[in-house]
């Protein structure tokens, strides 16, 4: 998986899309969102079979689950973002959804159960340039440092440059145009 801090920087990209005075919830919100698939690495402390929907990279990656997880969100977040319900749950679910696609890059772990609960079987896209992530205090190792770089060019860099082509694009379009 990708370290929780890249799942963070591209759940807060991805909520920037909405259009509220709340910047800083609705970006706290996307981040959160984003991470929160990762809750199921408890299922190997309560001994889920590697290959079970309820362990790592099971259920909680599903799009059924991001779908579930998107509309409560929506809901409880609507009125103070001042958004409606609907188009919240629908961008959320995005989010929460962006966990396990990119999971899916990753070359190694159990592959992401995406049809859960209706189907157990898990996949890797057929690229996988992203560097499976150690777990805990692994990332400070010699691999740790080399996940990171995988990330940072696949991941956080091309976020970067996309929020920024954005950004100016919006700004084009504002400006008035004249000679």
């Amino acid at each position: 998986m990708p370290t929780i801090m890249t799942h963070a920087v591209v759940g807060a990209a991805l909520a920037s899309a909405v259009r509220t005075p709340r910047r800083g919830l609705v970006l706290a919100v996307g981040a959160g969102l984003a991470m929160l698939p990762d809750v199921d690495v408890v299922g190997f402390a309560l001994g889920a079979f590697a290959d079970s929907i309820w362990n790592h990279r099971g259920i909680t990656h599903s799009v059924f689950a991001a779908c579930v997880i998107g509309l409560a969100a929506g809901l409880a977040t609507s009125r103070p973002l001042g958004v409606a319900w609907w188009k919240l749950a629908a961008w959320f679910a995005v989010i929460t959804a962006s966990h396990g696609v990119l999971d899916a890059f990753t070359n190694g772990g159990f592959g992401i159960a995406f049809g859960a609960p209706f189907s157990a079987e898990r996949y890797f896209f057929a690229w996988t340039p992203i560097e499976v992530s150690p777990l805990g205090l692994g990332i400070l190792s010699r691999r740790g440092v080399s996940v990171l770089a995988s990330e940072a060019r696949f991941v956080v860099l091309p976020t970067v440059v996309i929020l920024i082509a954005v950004g100016v694009a919006r700004r084009a379009m504002r400006a008035p145009l004249g000679v």
